[in-house]
């Protein structure tokens, strides 16, 4: 599979920035979503499980992934859902709204019943209520995701000095910590805040060439700012590239802001991930609406 990178041209720089759009792999299963699920769903086969269960917040990338690729693949789908006050408000919503078309089954639980999703107990009682599932954690991140997110790297990418990624979970940048070079480092742009995602991280990484850059999470998970939104418009004019909200565009907004601060030393060779996400926008623009603010607009 060969993915488009596209040169992002910069004023006042030596520094030379690419993007990898794997935001285009798939129209509904983007980015790195197509990569995480790739081998879970080798491996749901090989262990003869026709349903798919997994957990998500109420605009979860994943989730959509999961309701998709789950019916293009003959799998029934089952999501656990973060907010149990969101059971009515379906067809309000167009993440869920778009799972629903395609087949997934829903359980609303509310945020401290969500807490407790890995104990066994939380566990056992949804075996209880749907027999047997081939399990994939919130975000997707397992080893079967790690190895899908190793092969977002190329040989062809040696070049590259720096290679940087968005993170929520943890699992990609993991499979591009373990297939980068020595010579390259790795850095990693959470959305949540708080340095608790290095432990997750050390769970798959191979390799020590990573750091982690937590300055530009925009007050966490689903927080955006107005500077925020008008970045990504603004990004959308200038290069015809869309960005999400939660992930890809926080990154991108971090590391062209370090690059303003010289952060990176002149003449380096930075590879950006574009890990996909843009469904999430719709939603993102309805809260944005519904508090009178600037929305995203990726019209030309």
């Amino acid at each position: 599979m060969r993915v488009l990178t596209q040169e992002i041209v910069l004023p006042n720089t030596t520094v030379k920035l690419y993007i990898r759009r794997e935001d285009l792999i798939h129209p509904f299963v983007s980015g790195n979503k197509f990569r995480k699920l790739k081998y879970n769903l080798i491996e749901a086969k090989k262990q003869n499980h026709n349903t798919l269960l997994t957990f998500g917040g109420a605009y979860s990338n994943h989730i959509a992934a999961v309701a998709f690729t789950g019916k293009e693949n003959g799998f029934k789908t089952i999501g656990v859902i973060r907010g149990d006050e969101l059971s009515s408000k379906i067809s309000q919503n167009p993440t869920l709204k778009f799972c629903q078309d395609n087949g997934m089954e829903f359980v609303f639980v509310s945020r401290e019943q969500y807490r407790l999703k890995s104990t066994e107990d939380f566990l056992c009682n949804l075996k209880n209520d749907f027999d047997d599932f081939y399990l994939i954690p919130e975000g997707g991140t397992n080893d079967f995701a790690v190895k899908g997110c190793e092969e977002i790297l190329t040989n062809e990418d040696e070049s590259y000095n720096y290679i940087c990624c968005a993170i929520g979970t943890g699992g990609t940048i993991s499979g591009i910590i373990n297939s980068s070079t020595s010579h390259q480092k790795v850095l990693g742009f959470p959305s949540l805040k708080g340095d608790f995602i290095k432990k997750d991280i050390r769970k798959f990484a191979k390799k020590e060439n990573w750091d982690i850059i937590s300055d530009y999470h925009f007050g966490g998970y689903g927080k955006v700012s107005e500077e925020l939104i008008e970045f990504i418009n603004d990004f959308y004019k200038k290069y015809s590239i869309p960005l999400d909200p939660i992930y890809t565009g926080k990154m991108v907004f971090g590391v062209i802001d370090l690059i303003t601060k010289n952060y990176f030393p002149e003449e380096s060779k930075i590879l950006l991930i574009h890990t996909g996400g843009i469904q999430g926008v719709q939603g993102m623009n309805l809260k944005l609406s519904n508090k009178n603010l600037q929305t995203i607009n990726f019209n030309d």
